[in-house]
Parts: structure tokens; C-alpha cells; sequence
């Protein structure tokens, strides 16, 4: 006997939803069967489809609008080191093209605003940048920091600058962004 939707004696129902390559028996959520990812997803279909590279299905709203990551969705989700490919919680697509749970990325965003993976904003920073140059602006530093020079690695745009030491943070010169590290390889007084 083959497994199918409806009993082959009394014809109930064992689902709304049956896909006969999965064997899923289910209630109506839009499933549909994408055969690239090889199993169900919840649809409804004509609102996904399947980005090759990412090896993964993806919101219509994404096309051509995300970084793709060759097999990005075979990694575990960075934070609860759960599967994302064959989990039923939602993946959130970041900027960098990393993925999270939806639920983890929540989470994620109540302690900081960067990817896990490789710390790069993981949500439009610009508004905060411009706040955060206000506040360098109206906070002098103590006398021995006023002229120190550092280099910085932007987390961003991967850019590497010489920029002006401040506590409160150090401006790419590149992207603008404050998503910074202190690259460490050099300290010098301005000129």
C-alpha cells in the first residue's frame, strides 16, 4: 500500500494537506513541495521562490534585492544553533546575507544590532550615525585623547581608515557608519 491523502476504505481525510513526495499529512497553511529545497514549505507558493545559489526559498519581496550565500540556509542558525533549512520558524535574510530564526533575530536586536557572523549592521544604522556625530561632536575628550589617531576596520564596508580617537565611537571615513573596531596596529599623535 502507498501512503495518500484520504483512507482508500472509508475516504477520511488524514489531512488538508498531503504531499506525496514528503509523506505530510497537515492542516491547510498554503504548503506547497519545492523540489529544490526537497521538502514542504509554507506558502503560499506564488508569494516565494527559490534562489538557487542560497539554496533556499525566499519572499518575492527579496528577488534581486539580497546577498546571496552559496548553501546559506545549510548552516545552523548562528544563535541557537538550530537548523534553518528544515525548521518551521521563519528565517530572517540580514543585510550580509547571513541567516537567523526570525524569533533568534528578535532577540538578537534586544542586545545589539549586529550579525553573529561577521558583525555587520544588520539593520539602516543611518539615523543613529547622525545622532551618534552630534554627541561626538558636543563631548570634547580629555586632553591626553584630543589628538590621538587610531586605525579602524569598519565592520560595514570592510574599509580600514586613520581616523580621530573618541570614546563614543569612530566614524568610517568610508561609509560613515560607527559599527568600528580599533585595528590596534597603530597609535599616533595629529599632526
Amino acid at each position: 500500500r502507498q501512503a495518500q491523502q484520504r483512507c482508500e476504505g472509508c475516504q477520511s481525510l488524514f489531512g488538508e494537506y498531503y504531499c506525496g513526495v514528503c509523506h505530510l499529512f497537515d492542516r491547510d497553511k498554503k504548503q506547497y513541495h519545492c523540489d529544490e529545497c526537497g521538502i514542504c514549505r509554507i506558502g503560499p507558493k506564488e508569494d516565494f521562490f527559490h534562489c538557487s545559489k542560497c539554496n533556499l526559498c525566499l519572499s518575492l519581496s527579496l528577488r534581486g534585492k539580497h546577498k546571496c550565500i552559496e548553501n546559506v540556509s545549510r548552516q545552523d542558525c548562528p544563535i541557537c544553533l538550530e537548523d534553518i533549512h528544515t525548521s518551521r520558524v521563519e528565517a530572517r535574510v540580514l543585510p550580509c546575507g547571513h541567516l537567523l530564526h526570525k524569533t533568534c533575530y528578535e532577540e538578537m536586536l534586544k542586545e545589539g544590532y549586529r550579525c553573529p557572523l561577521c558583525m555587520h549592521s544588520a539593520l539602516d544604522m543611518r539615523r543613529y550615525w547622525r545622532q551618534l556625530d552630534d554627541e561626538v561632536a558636543q563631548t570634547p575628550m580629555p586632553t591626553e585623547y584630543q589628538n590621538m589617531m587610531v586605525e579602524i576596520l569598519c565592520n560595514d564596508c570592510n574599509a580600514r581608515s586613520t581616523v580621530q580617537f573618541h570614546l563614543l565611537g569612530m566614524k568610517c571615513t568610508n561609509c560613515e557608519s560607527y559599527n568600528t573596531a580599533q585595528d590596534g596596529k597603530s597609535k599616533r599623535p595629529a599632526e
